[in-house]
């Protein structure tokens, strides 16, 4: 995923801390306004197509229906377990890094079947799996570099068992593809590369550093580079039948050792994409933010977002990234794993905003979902299995519906059904703002009836001093047993 150079200088005791303000950053950098874009990129065409935005719509109403997805973050950095940074974050250099984990890895235990089956069970509509991470180890059978899962000991094209799969079950197919290729020998060293650690590491700074990344990367040639990047591109936009989803990951832009959309011909790239996969759906980070179909969706990262975001002024189309722990890549050690409360109010408070969730999973280098991560992805099926209803196809309400007190809202425009999640389970009453616009309530995982009332007794004194308590509905004083109750409401015509 996404992370800023500051990246680089983080130790193993910060790196946690430092991961959750670059997220924030990452999102800061999604929701740029288009003048500052346009300050920096005049050349840039405001339109690379000619699609519509009602053909956009269309195109992209599978996916606003659908709300939840599963990332499969899957590469060699499974063998340190150490977090998918790990080359950058410890400056390990090709040589080290190919002669300890290349001849070892062998995902033996990989089931595509079994990953698209818990993807589904919990209630997931779409797959999004790492086909080249920043590492540069491509998950398939690229005819442009041997630095391939094919040429291990598993010996299989992973990526084609993957789509395979997924087809089987249903889902959407997603491709993630770095654009950043730290074992290339033609890509230049910019702030997120293992050689800029090391050089960071060694102590210089300056003109000194700015001498040391020129040293290397005067022998690298970004224009090779990209040639190399298309044909992988290519490859996977053709080899694999209808791709539902690109995800491009990501343009490190800053003054110093960063690069643009120029450093990828992001252009052309959008332009291949358009032609070859004229369905798919791309992401928002080749750096063409201030272009108005350079990008499909914004994609904050490791927040929970506020309000629905906008660009020049209208809401767009977005989905939070999101991982169980602090790490993309699977992670052996780590120990903040969120809770299924936790993660299950974080669905519902992005469809709330009008957004999906695409929940990350970092298999093991054996190919395997790990105890923690089923745990959590049992968590979702139980409650998806009863209260999907209100997740797909729901946005956020309309106005004048505000949310009680430790709840969230969604909204089913099609059949007119308004949610209440209870994030916090009141004292046997609820209080209801538009109570007198709902005709009918039930709790949705047993569609057992919910009672309104005008006031809860005793809302009012003997004196006729007031409370400030409204209308609302009679719940069980004991909590459902469920994750996160929810009341589906039939809205009076």
């Amino acid at each position: 995923m996404a992370v800023r150079p500051e990246r680089n200088r983080m130790n193993r005791n910060n790196a946690r801390k430092g991961m959750a303000a670059i997220a924030a950053a990452c999102a800061a950098l999604a929701l740029t306004a288009a003048a500052e874009h346009k300050r920096r990129y005049p050349e840039l065409p405001e339109k690379i197509t000619a699609e519509t935005p009602a053909q956009r719509d269309a195109r992209m109403a599978w996916w606003r229906d659908a709300r939840f997805g599963m990332f499969i973050h899957f590469g060699l950095y499974a063998a340190p377990a150490r977090h998918e940074w790990v080359r950058s974050v410890e400056g390990i250099d090709n040589e080290t890094y190919d002669s300890k984990y290349l001849p070892r890895f062998n995902p033996d235990l990989f089931d595509a079947d079994e990953w698209a089956a818990q993807a589904k069970r919990a209630g997931m509509k779409y797959i999004v799996l790492t086909t080249k991470h920043h590492e540069g180890f491509c998950m398939w059978d690229t005819k442009t570099t041997d630095y391939k899962i094919t040429k291990t000991a598993f010996g299989r094209d992973l990526v084609r068992e993957y789509v395979d799969a997924c087809r089987r079950a249903g889902l959407g197919v997603g491709f993630y593809f770095s654009i950043m290729d730290w074992h290339h020998p033609d890509y230049t060293v910019d702030n997120p590369h293992p050689l800029m650690t090391r050089l960071r590491k060694e102590g210089k700074k300056g003109k000194e550093l700015e001498d040391a990344v020129a040293a290397l990367n005067a022998t690298r040639n970004m224009d090779r580079y990209r040639e190399y990047m298309h044909a992988q591109i290519r490859e996977l936009l053709t080899e694999y039948g209808k791709i539902d989803i690109i995800w491009y990951d990501f343009t490190p832009v800053s003054e110093k050792f960063g690069k643009t959309y120029k450093d990828w011909d992001a252009v052309k790239v959008v332009k291949m994409t358009r032609e070859l996969q004229p369905g798919a759906i791309i992401n928002n980070r080749l750096d063409l933010m201030e272009t108005e179909d350079g990008w499909d969706f914004i994609c904050p990262e490791q927040f929970k977002v506020q309000i629905w975001p906008t660009v020049r002024g209208r809401r767009v189309p977005w989905e939070t990234c999101q991982t169980f722990s602090g790490s993309w890549g699977y992670s052996r050690d780590e120990t903040t794993w969120k809770g299924v409360h936790q993660l299950v109010e974080l669905l519902v408070h992005s469809v709330s905003k009008g957004g999906n969730l695409i929940m990350n999973v970092g298999p093991t280098a054996r190919g395997t979902f790990d105890d923690r991560a089923l745990e959590r992805l049992d968590g979702f099926a139980k409650w998806m299995k009863v209260n999907s209803r209100s997740i797909y196809g729901c946005t956020m309400a309309p106005d004048g519906f505000a949310a009680p007190d430790g709840a969230a809202l969604t909204w089913n425009e099609k059949t007119g059904r308004l949610y209440i999640h209870l994030f916090d389970y009141p004292m046997g009453y609820l209080p209801v703002a538009f109570i007198d616009k709902v005709e009918y309530a039930q709790f949705l995982h047993d569609g057992s009836e919910i009672k309104f009332r005008a006031k809860p007794p005793l809302a009012e004194a003997a004196d006729g001093e007031q409370f400030g308590v409204m209308g609302g509905m009679e719940l069980p004083v004991v909590k459902p047993a469920v994750e996160i109750p929810v009341i589906e409401c039939w809205l009076k015509q």
